[in-house]
């Protein structure tokens, strides 16, 4: 089989699956798309190192976490640091002790999960964030990468991932109070 017969049966074989995960990664499907499309570029490319000791689904697979990995780095880099002035007043205090209350849940955490609204309203919360918390969020949390993994890849420090994680639980700690737990 000759290079351009393998890629033309790997874009119709693993293009859906691909774009989806990308999809799931991005949260952009014109992103994703864009990504994908990269990806076989690459694959093409590079096709005569692939020596086939994994499938050509997990090389795709690799070449697509590379190319989202570089996605992130490059929009974590160009995007605006966040002000903490909402959380904080000028002394370091919390303006609103709000954030520091319990959630009186009468679900389980399955339950939760479960729930359509409720999901709905985590995914819109996740969404809203800015990108600059979203981006790690997502890999270290939705993507389960360790923290290393995510501050190597977006070329920040562990100790600033750690800090951005936490601003990121603080918000979606907000927004869920306000679009979920205060509704409910």
């Amino acid at each position: 089989m000759t290079k351009n017969e393998a890629l033309k049966n790997w874009i119709e074989q693993y293009s859906e699956s691909l774009l989806r995960r990308a999809i799931f990664l991005l949260s952009d499907t014109v992103e994703a798309e864009d990504i994908v499309q990269e990806v076989f570029i690459a694959a093409f490319s590079s096709y005569d190192s692939f020596e086939g000791k994994s499938t050509p689904k997990t090389w795709l697979n690799t070449i697509l976490n590379n190319k989202v990995a570089d996605f992130y780095r490059k929009k974590y880099k160009s995007e605006p640091q966040i002000k903490l002035d909402h959380f904080f007043d000028e002394t370091g205090s919390w303006k609103s002790d709000n954030v520091l209350n319990d959630w009186n849940v009468s679900n389980s955490e399955s339950e939760l999960l479960d729930n359509q609204d409720f999901n709905k309203s985590l995914e819109d919360c996740i969404e809203d964030l800015p990108p600059r918390w979203k981006i790690p969020m997502k890999m270290y949390y939705l993507e389960e990468k360790k923290a290393a993994q995510v501050s190597q890849e977006l070329d920040i420090s562990t100790t600033n991932l750690w800090k951005i994680l936490q601003r990121t639980r603080m918000q979606m700690r907000e927004c869920l109070e306000i679009n979920w737990f205060s509704k409910s």
